[in-house]
């Protein structure tokens, strides 16, 4: 097979290949500097429906992306055909909207100084040899383990199993290019429960570099069915005031948000509630939250980051304390400070926790709610205002007591930052942030 066709190693020699071409084109057609990524993928995408398959999908896209500056000018473009002639076309079209950008005294490549010598090998490419009719088989599998579970499942909302591998090679005029392949495998399964006069839609997951290292289809499809039926006779509360307790899967989620906060972009933008807030205790003094971009087979690892820099280990939060910004270079020069290497995002991110589990974390709230669900995107990113939709498990002297619909919780995100009591020991190892879940303190909780 030709190298090209390729999607993996195999493919990574004639993509820098590809990548300098362009660089010199650019060059050639009178850029002052230039940045480019290419990348090529594919994948195959299966869904069963009541035993029935509804569809197989196998997609392979290549293409590339350039931005390329006249001075201070910036100007990008992108194609997904590769071709000399396509080249061609989009290094001229990027010039073009170069010539006709406002000067940016922020724009440019990051100092040729920063660039990496050594790239970590980081072992993200596992191909998976899986046929269309053995991932049909997974997921039939799969449903039907979810099926025999439980007599009050009676109809399914979807299970699908999706393999996917590629390649990207990023390079710029300062003389850096890397690249790396990766693959990323998963199975999801999402029922539908009825009883009680209640119909209750849930699901469960895995994903991993590794496709012969994700939990059985069986498990899957038996949690699955699990959380859909454990939500039948769901009801809301009187509106009060009372601990949250996040699950895993959600605690991601509420890290997200301060994230989100913490990147550049939002904070010159005068868009984020802290804006200003490096050095500030955030957070009790026993939580830290630190990212590790080198962990091999990690599904958020990562050598350099969109900019080329290279990627390190770092916290953001220090005993409680904002330590540090999410900054790419452009980001970085609009608030006179250096990059911290998180162009295009964050890698690995781990938050301190405890020796309980979640249920260790039930009987220390008491009395409150178990958050398993949230809907709705209801956050002020400005002033850290939350409220959201919320379902999930009404909890009495420290047991479970009923399913809970139709509520929202509401705080700010600033307050819940403060009032975490307990992180636990049940870590969610299936996202870019690994945390257990989260015990906040008090929120208002709004319901009947």
């Amino acid at each position: 097979m030709n190298p090209a066709e390729m999607v993996g190693p195999q493919a990574l020699p004639e993509l820098r290949a590809k990548v300098e071409r362009i660089l010199a084109e650019s060059a050639r057609q009178g850029a002052t500097a230039c940045e480019v990524s290419v990348s090529i993928e594919q994948g195959l995408s299966t869904t069963v429906r009541q035993g029935e398959v509804e569809t197989v999908e196998f997609n392979r896209d290549q293409g590339f992306g350039i931005t390329l500056y006249l001075g201070q000018r910036k100007g990008s473009a992108s194609t997904s055909a590769t071709g000399e002639e396509a080249i061609r076309e989009t290094v001229a079209a990027a010039l073009a909207i170069a010539r006709h950008a406002s000067e940016d005294d922020c724009a440019g490549l990051p100092d040729a100084g920063l660039m990496p010598d050594e790239l970590p090998e980081l072992d993200l490419f596992h191909p998976w040899a899986i046929a269309p009719e053995q991932a049909i088989e997974r997921a039939l599998e799969c449903e039907a383990a979810a099926f025999a579970a439980d007599p009050r499942i009676r109809n399914a909302d979807g299970t699908s199993l999706n393999s996917h591998q590629g390649c990207r090679v990023y390079g710029n005029s300062h003389g850096f290019v890397g690249g790396y392949a990766s693959t990323r495998h998963s199975l999801s399964c999402v029922m539908i429960a009825e009883g009680e006069g209640q119909m209750q839609r849930d699901y469960w997951y895995d994903v991993n570099r590794i496709g012969e290292a994700l939990a059985d289809p069986q498990t899957i499809g038996r949690q699955a069915a699990e959380r859909a039926a454990r939500r039948l006779g769901a009801r809301p509360v009187p509106t009060c005031e009372v601990p949250v307790l996040f699950s895993a899967e959600l605690a991601t989620g509420l890290f997200g948000h301060f994230i989100a906060a913490i990147t550049g972009g939002n904070l010159y933008r005068h868009a984020s509630f802290l804006e200003g807030a490096l050095g500030e205790q955030l957070f009790p003094e026993w939580l830290s939250l630190d990212e590790r971009p080198h962990i091999p087979r990690a599904l958020g690892s990562a050598a350099f980051d969109a900019d080329g820099l290279p990627t390190r280990a770092k916290h953001f939060v220090e005993q409680g304390r904002l330590a540090s910004y999410a900054l790419g270079t452009y980001s970085g020069r609009k608030l006179g400070m250096p990059s911290t290497a998180n162009a295009g995002g964050v890698h690995n991110l781990f938050v301190t926790h405890g020796d309980e589990d979640q249920a260790a974390l039930i009987r220390r709230m008491g009395r409150g709610l178990l958050l398993t669900e949230l809907m709705g995107q209801g956050l002020n990113l400005v002033t850290g205002d939350y409220s959201r939709g919320a379902g999930g498990f009404w909890v009495e002297n420290g047991e479970i007591q009923y399913p809970v619909q139709e509520v929202t919780i509401a705080g700010n995100l600033r307050d819940m930052f403060r009032r975490i009591v307990a992180v636990g020991n049940d870590l969610e190892h299936r996202s870019n942030i690994c945390t257990g879940s989260v015990l906040v303190e008090r929120m208002t909780l709004a319901g009947s």
